[in-house]
């Protein structure tokens, strides 16, 4: 598989506020950043511990997001963006089924997704009362992801990436950046019944030939040689967020490149 995230300005997702009676907008923090001319990112972030392979239409899979803050500063209001590009663009932003969990409730919260111009499937970690993580200095948050791809999904290759935003009263810093997740999405195998319906010569069996089911990727890639390209770029991008479905526009800043 050849498909690599590039994360582009359009992709990395800045928050201004949530939609009213969900979060007011904060006052703005200080940055995670010690100066804006760093050249690292401030939070160390990567993305493991998941499969490689979902059935489509199959139950939630877990894996973990780690935040690591390498300054001495604490990181608030730190959200997330993970962005998915499939190989056959051929993910729609209804299948794949995303929550994620905090310290702050039980229950997870959901993340909707949108596609930009590009194909890219992206989501924020947002909405729903969700106040942002907080990364003290020298300190990793494990966040518990699940995921799941819906019924109809294709056989498909996806990258997941994770771009990470420290939120402001009025424009956002990026603040990090994790490693590609590559996944096989695999659709299920008709069944016999349904094969004979749709047609009855399909279904009768040919000498020598065995159906098989798409192979899975035996393991987790990690980036190898498709290392992703960061274009740092201070533009704005246009997100339906969860809380209200409030359409928002804020800016993002670079704040560090690797």
């Amino acid at each position: 598989m050849t498909t690599t995230v590039t994360v582009t300005a359009t992709m990395t997702a800045a928050l201004l506020a949530a939609a009213p009676g969900v979060l007011a907008a904060p006052a703005r923090a200080v940055s995670c950043a010690a100066t804006p001319t760093d050249r690292a990112f401030p939070l160390t972030t990567r993305i493991h511990g998941g499969p490689a392979a979902y059935e489509a239409g199959g139950g939630h899979r877990t894996w973990r997001l780690d935040l690591t803050n390498n300054t001495a500063r604490t990181c608030t209001d730190i959200h997330p963006v993970l962005v998915l590009v499939d190989e056959r663009r051929a993910l729609t932003t209804a299948q794949p089924r995303l929550e994620f969990y905090d310290e702050h409730r039980p229950r997870p919260y959901p993340v909707r997704f949108e596609t930009t111009d590009a194909d890219e499937t992206i989501g924020v970690f947002d909405g729903d009362g969700f106040p942002g993580f907080t990364v003290g200095p020298g300190r990793t948050v494990s966040v518990r992801v699940r995921l799941a791809i819906g019924a109809g999904a294709v056989d498909n290759d996806v990258v997941a990436n994770a771009a990470v935003v420290q939120r402001h009263a009025g424009d956002s810093d990026w603040v990090g950046q994790s490693n590609d997740y590559r996944f096989r999405v695999v659709a299920p195998a008709p069944t016999p019944a349904a094969t004979s319906a749709a047609d009855p010569a399909s279904a009768r069996p040919v000498p020598g030939v065995r159906d098989e089911l798409p192979p899975y990727i035996g393991e987790l890639a990690g980036t190898g040689g498709h290392d992703t390209a960061l274009r740092l770029a201070g533009i704005a991008l246009t997100l339906m967020l969860t809380g209200g479905g409030m359409m928002l526009l804020a800016r993002v800043r670079p704040v560090g490149r690797t």
